[in-house]
Formats: C-alpha cells, sequence, structure tokens
C-alpha cells in the first residue's frame, strides 16, 4: 500500500497526543487515547490493556475496534503477536500476513485483520505493566513515522498508567494512616501556627466531647484550657529552638485538662511538629490518665482478691495432706470420693480440728471445678453488722465507711467453691438470703438493685448439733436440709486409732524443719501417752501439744509428759479400733480435768492472754468467746 493511501498528518496527531488527553484521567483518559490513536494513525482498531502475569492475560482498559467500542474485553496472549510484544519487552511491528504468522490466534473479533503494531507499557523497574497496539485490515508497511508517533502514544499511556498506580499506592497508604489514627486508643489533636483546631481523631471526639468539624477552627484552650496550652506552647518553642534534633518531646506531667464546659481531668501527652505546603503544624496525642488511675485501681483490687486467694491456698492447716489409715478416716475418704465429683451441697460435721476446712480442700481439688477459686468465710469470726456484706458485696454509699464498690465472697467464688465454716453461727436473718444462693444462684449486693448470678458449689462445716438447733428455733429447717444434702461426718482424733502417732511423727518432722530443731522420734512411751489421750481439740489440738513439746525440749528429747496431764487408762471395746487394742475411756471429771489442764498451760504460754495472733484460743483451735465461756465455767482466774 502506498504511503499516499494512508491518511496520516502527523501536526494533527501530535495535537491529538496532547489535546485528546489533556482533560482526561483513569478509563476516560484510556478511551480518549485509543480513539484518537486509531483515527491519527488511520487503522481500523487500537486498545490498551493491563497485563495479568499469573493468568497470562490481557484485559482491556479501553478497545475501539470498527467505529465502536467493545466492552469486557479480555484473553490469553499466548500465540499471539501480544505475546512476543509482553515476553522480549519490545515493539512488535507485523506489516502484513499477521494471521498466517500467528495461526493460533483465532478470536473470530479480529477476522479480516492483517496488520499489527503493538508495545508493552513497563514501569520504572522495567516490568510489564500493560500493552498497546493498533490494527488494521490494510497492511502497515514499516513507515518511520507511523511507528514514531505510536511510541508517542504509548509513551502518554505508560506516563498514565504509572500515575495512577502511584495514586494507588498513595490513596492505599492513606487509608492506613487514617485507620491507624482512627483506631487509637488516645487523643490526636492536630493544630496550625495559630493553635487552631485542624483534625481530632474519634478518641479526642470521645474524650472532648464534640466532633470533629465542631472543633475545626476553634482555639486549642477551648479543649485543654489556658494553662495547659502554656505549657505545650513553651515546649513547642523549645522543640522550634532544635535546629538538628527530633522536633517531639514528652510534656511534663500529670498536669490538669480543663476542657470548656466539661469536666476537668488529669493526663499526660506528646507533642510533636511538623511543616507541610508550607505551613507549620503541631500534633498532640493526649491521654486520659483519670482513666489510667481507675484501671489500675480495678487492679489493685483484682490484685488484693489474688492475694487473698493465695493466702486461703498458702495457709498453714498443720499438715499438707490427709494422713491415717484407721477404718473411720478410710469411711470419711470414700465419702469424699463419692461426692467429689458432683456438684452436691456437703455438710461436713465434726468435732474442732477434726480437719474439716482439710476435707473441703480435698471435695474442691477431685471436683469438676478444680480451676476455680476455693474462697473461706469463717461465719463465727465476722461481725453480725458485717457478714452480709461480706458474704455478697455492697455498692458505694451501702453504708457508713462504703466508700467504694466491693465484690463479696459468693462473687470471689464464681466459677469454684465457698466454704462456709462455722455455719452454725450464722445470724438467723441471713440464713433466708443464703437459702436464695442455694436455691436460684443469685443475690443482691448490700445497696445495690441488680441481682447477680453465681455458680458457685456450697461447702458448709459445723461442730455444733445443727438438728438441736433447729429444734430450738436458731437454725432454719429448710436450709438445714438444703445444706446436708450430703452430709459427712469426720471422726474425732479418739476414734482413729493408731492415727493419732502417724500424725505426730508428720508433725515432728516439719516443725523441726521450721524451728531449726532435730526431730526427736516418739518413744514407746510417748506412744503410750498419746494413744491414752482423748484429744478434744483432735488434730489442732495435737499439734500445738507436739509443738510446746519441741519447745520445752529445746532440741532435746520429747518430754510429752510435761505438757499432757496424767490419765488413769481403763478398758473399754470400742467397734472402730483394731482387734485387742486397749482403750482409755474418760468420765465426765476426768475430761473437764484434761480440759482444764490445756486451758491453764496455753494460757500460761500466751502470758494470760486470750484472743488474737499467739493467744491462748488460737493455740487450742476455738474461738475467743468460746475460751472465755469455758473459763467462766471451769472457774479459771488468773492469780495474782
Amino acid at each position: 500500500m502506498s504511503e499516499q493511501t494512508r491518511r496520516i498528518d502527523e501536526e494533527a496527531a501530535l495535537r491529538t497526543v496532547v489535546e485528546g488527553t489533556a482533560s482526561e484521567t483513569g478509563v476516560e483518559f484510556y478511551r480518549a487515547l485509543v480513539q484518537s490513536m486509531a483515527k491519527a494513525l488511520d487503522t481500523r482498531g487500537a486498545w490498551v490493556t493491563r497485563y495479568d502475569p499469573e493468568a497470562e492475560r490481557l484485559r482491556a482498559l479501553a478497545f475501539y475496534f470498527g467505529g465502536q467500542w467493545v466492552d469486557d474485553f479480555e484473553y490469553a496472549f499466548v500465540g499471539t503477536p501480544c505475546e512476543t510484544a509482553v515476553r522480549d519487552k519490545r515493539l512488535v511491528h507485523v506489516a502484513d500476513r499477521v494471521i498466517d504468522l500467528y495461526p493460533g490466534d483465532k478470536d473470530p473479533q479480529f477476522a479480516g485483520v492483517v496488520s499489527y503494531l503493538g508495545v508493552p507499557i513497563l514501569d520504572e523497574a522495567e516490568q510489564v505493566l500493560g500493552h498497546l497496539a493498533v490494527v488494521d485490515d490494510r497492511p502497515m508497511p514499516d513507515e518511520k513515522r507511523l511507528v514514531t508517533l505510536f511510541r508517542l502514544f504509548a509513551q502518554r499511556a505508560a506516563a498514565e498508567m504509572r500515575r495512577l498506580r502511584l495514586e494507588s499506592v498513595v490513596r492505599a497508604r492513606e487509608e492506613r494512616l487514617s485507620l491507624l489514627v482512627d483506631s487509637a486508643m488516645d487523643a490526636i489533636v492536630e493544630v496550625d501556627e495559630t493553635q487552631a483546631v485542624t483534625m481530632l481523631n474519634p478518641a479526642a471526639e470521645r474524650l472532648f466531647g464534640c466532633s470533629a468539624a465542631e472543633a475545626q477552627g476553634t482555639h486549642l484552650k477551648l479543649l485543654l484550657g489556658d494553662e495547659t496550652v502554656r505549657r505545650l506552647s513553651a515546649l513547642d518553642q523549645l522543640l522550634q529552638g532544635r535546629a538538628d534534633a527530633p522536633r517531639h518531646g514528652w510534656v511534663p506531667g500529670p498536669f490538669l485538662v480543663t476542657p470548656s464546659g466539661r469536666d476537668s481531668f488529669q493526663a499526660e501527652a506528646t507533642l510533636s511538629g511538623y511543616e507541610a505546603q508550607g505551613r507549620r503544624f503541631s500534633t498532640i496525642i493526649l491521654r486520659n490518665v483519670d482513666e489510667l488511675a481507675r484501671a489500675e485501681a480495678r487492679i489493685e483490687s483484682l490484685s488484693a482478691q489474688t492475694e487473698y486467694l493465695i493466702s486461703e491456698i498458702e495457709e498453714d492447716h498443720g499438715f499438707d495432706e490427709i494422713l491415717g489409715q484407721s477404718p473411720a478416716l478410710r469411711a470419711a475418704l470414700k465419702a469424699v470420693s463419692q461426692v467429689a465429683s458432683t456438684d452436691a451441697t456437703v455438710l461436713i460435721l465434726g468435732e474442732t480440728g477434726t480437719g474439716k476446712e482439710l476435707f473441703a480442700r480435698a471435695l474442691h481439688k477431685r471436683s469438676l471445678r478444680p480451676d476455680g477459686p476455693l474462697v473461706k468465710v469463717n461465719c463465727a469470726a465476722i461481725p453480725a453488722t458485717l457478714i452480709e456484706s461480706e458474704f455478697f458485696g455492697h455498692e458505694r454509699g451501702a453504708f457508713t465507711g462504703a466508700t467504694g464498690r466491693r465484690d463479696g465472697r459468693f462473687a470471689l467464688a464464681h466459677g469454684g467453691t465457698i466454704f462456709l465454716d462455722e455455719i452454725g453461727e450464722l445470724p438467723l436473718e441471713l440464713q433466708g438470703k443464703l437459702l436464695r444462693i442455694l436455691q436460684e444462684g443469685e443475690f443482691e449486693p448490700v445497696g445495690g438493685s441488680k441481682t447477680r448470678k453465681v455458680d458457685v458449689r456450697v461447702i458448709a462445716a459445723t461442730n455444733r448439733d445443727l438438728e438441736r438447733a433447729v429444734r430450738e428455733g436458731r437454725f432454719r429447717e429448710d436450709l438445714y436440709y438444703r445444706l446436708s444434702v450430703f452430709p459427712l461426718r469426720l471422726p474425732p482424733l479418739r476414734e482413729r486409732g493408731d492415727d493419732v502417732i502417724l500424725l505426730a511423727e508428720d508433725l515432728i518432722e516439719k516443725l523441726s524443719r521450721r524451728m531449726g530443731y532435730p526431730a526427736s522420734p516418739l518413744t514407746p512411751a510417748d506412744a503410750a501417752l498419746l494413744r491414752s489421750f482423748s484429744w478434744p481439740g483432735n488434730v489442732r489440738e495435737l499439734r500445738n501439744v507436739i509443738e510446746r513439746a519441741m519447745i520445752t525440749s529445746a532440741g532435746g528429747p520429747l518430754r510429752l509428759d510435761r505438757v499432757l496431764p496424767e490419765v488413769t487408762p481403763a478398758r473399754v471395746t470400742d467397734p472402730a479400733d483394731e482387734p485387742g487394742r486397749p482403750r482409755t475411756i474418760l468420765d465426765d471429771r476426768q475430761l473437764r480435768d484434761i480440759e482444764r489442764a490445756n486451758m491453764i498451760a496455753a494460757l500460761e504460754q500466751a502470758g494470760w492472754r486470750v484472743g488474737g495472733e499467739g493467744g491462748a484460743a488460737s493455740m487450742l483451735g476455738i474461738s475467743p468467746s468460746t475460751f472465755k465461756s469455758r473459763m467462766k465455767s471451769l472457774g479459771l482466774r488468773r492469780q495474782g
């Protein structure tokens, strides 16, 4: 085909490249480009595509063919002249018979096409972004003017494609920055050189109670107060004087922020400065430390609760495991294994010092909730006026001295077990509320109106005769039956045969390590003396006796006869004993004499102090009120 038959106006083509695409961007730019290119180069069709290297396909951004637009055009370039252009990253010009050269290209869209001119669009790193091509149903000779003009169109397409790609990267970065600022937990305030607010993030909107649009253009002092703004201005002046150092710093604090029309609060902050578009801006990152103080108070409260639970777990109970081999003890342990894996309420019955709390811990450890807390409440040790608050907690202002909200023991025990020791001492007016928890699993804190639900297993214990208390009207009958779903009787030490020897040997070993004394073994006489005593205080009394004997022996042989009153053996047959084992049975007078001797020994060791740590009552494991009552009954008075 002659040059005159292809109508190429170079000046018009250059004008088209500049003017035809100058006002367009994106998709509209590509449509204007290929339409202008097809007309300027006098070809049947032209297109610009985006390259997908994984799928090895080209998707048209704009496709103009035969005077019409072809939408959503996508094709696999393998076996086409486009493949050569993309893979070799060079201009490909097929002047004629393109179908013969690329027989694999059988797309009906290109029927009648005989010539092709295409070039890859590359980024700065020479990676293929896309492809630009023109085709015609006439031969397209290798004319310098044609190729030169085509390259001009290709450069314009590449510039736009690179621009759009960079714009996409910048937009993605801006979106991430916006998400970073919007998701920050601290308030972020941007101001210009006049200290007018230019931006607030959502955290700042919540802190100051206004929207970013409402704060726009207002002076910073309306948000922070005059004093805080003066502090920030002084720091900003200091930062501006740093020639080479970073322009950011910590605002000494905490300091008081006084927003206009809102409550003041303590805060800490950082300040940074920067310049943009010829203007100077400052960014203030502000944190309300009042909220931090409340969080720290909550952490302190939880830490106190944790310390309480740890102290309960680590409290010295005389021995770490239940020792003994007597039939009576084995029967009690069997009962523990039967009921532990259920959520049944257990009522532990036994004399003082028989290990009721230790059995409660064994029940909890073998239950279905061993990882939950085990919270102990001694019902006799809490004043009647405070026991309801101790059980159920209270709200702030519920009573004089209630300066803050406090969770009770039942809330602490949620998900675990609560052990109510000395349940027989529980005031009658509180027994109904305890019954509600056992029946409904819910309660109301003192001074509160909102009902709270808890999941707690209850284990109660007493050394009193609750059936008698029910008959005398001192204990609710319905509560008694609710508590005694599974009564567990613990045998006193006098019914446990040689267990007293095992316990004494274990106590000697542990107390020797703690006191730094050598462990003195029990003599046959010691063992006989231990067996002959009735142990009204049971294991707790045994520990006190062993400890007193070790103190008075000062590391030498134990002299149990010094700390135990003499008893007169008598023959008795007890079905709980092993066959043939002689036992001591004591009448009321002898038991009274033994009790009197033990109380006098405890009082003398405690300097006749009854209550408190190290007092005579604690030595014998009974409450001070009970001890004083027994002193009066036995006529015990300090001489002189």
